[in-house]
């Protein structure tokens, strides 16, 4: 069955047909933390049909938004082309959108943080600011290698190979941090630091700045 489309002479409508279906824009937002294998990107998105995900990882393939590569050792992983980096600003919109609407009584719990990624890119990338630091983030143990370097923020669902500083938080206040809902001084608190401690407050002060 072809993929219902809007056909309407309007930019939104045309991307809509591109990322509007249930569960597209979630695939890309897992995406922007890096190559991924298919069940690895299902453990991430719970509640989504196994079936469903290929279909949807075929469409955003065939559409030229996320391409599928196999390693040297055979195994197949997804990940985004540069016209599908090109939607971490989305995403980021549409979370700072999220933040202002009611929150669900009972959510599900997300399958792993692969979903940090873009925020945390976007957050730190729109800070006007020349440091370079090198931090893997714990966030309920699971790690994002975060790196800044001239200019350019990358961030990883990954162990981060000798980073400067290993910076440990719960998921709760770092959901906070980004929804403004907990104090700067709050958020520094539940927050452990392994390493180099300017690099980590480096990384701290533009994660802070970007979230105001």
């Amino acid at each position: 069955m072809s993929t219902r489309r809007y056909r309407m002479l309007c930019p939104i409508a045309r991307a809509l047909d591109y990322v509007g279906d249930r569960w597209t824009l979630l695939i890309l937002r897992d995406l922007h933390a890096g190559p991924v294998r298919h069940k690895e990107l299902a453990a991430g998105l719970t509640g989504i049909p196994s079936n469903l995900l290929a279909t949807r990882l075929k469409e955003l393939v065939n559409n030229g938004l996320a391409e599928k590569k196999s390693t040297e050792h055979g195994v197949q992983l997804y990940g985004l082309t540069d016209l599908g980096e090109t939607t971490s600003g989305v995403l980021f919109e549409l979370a700072q959108l999220g933040v202002r609407l009611p929150a669900e009584v009972d959510p599900r719990p997300p399958g792993n943080f692969r979903l940090a990624a873009v925020t945390l890119k976007e957050t730190l990338s729109r800070v006007r600011d020349d440091s370079d630091f090198h931090v893997e983030l714990r966030i309920d143990g699971e790690p994002l290698d975060i790196r800044a370097q001239d200019g350019r923020i990358q961030v990883r669902y990954r162990r981060a190979t000798d980073p400067q500083a290993v910076i440990s938080v719960p998921y709760e206040p770092m959901i906070a941090c980004g929804d403004g809902q907990i104090t700067q001084q709050a958020f520094r608190a539940a927050v452990t630091v392994d390493g180099d401690v300017e690099a980590a407050g480096q990384f701290l002060q533009r994660l802070e700045d970007g979230n105001r």
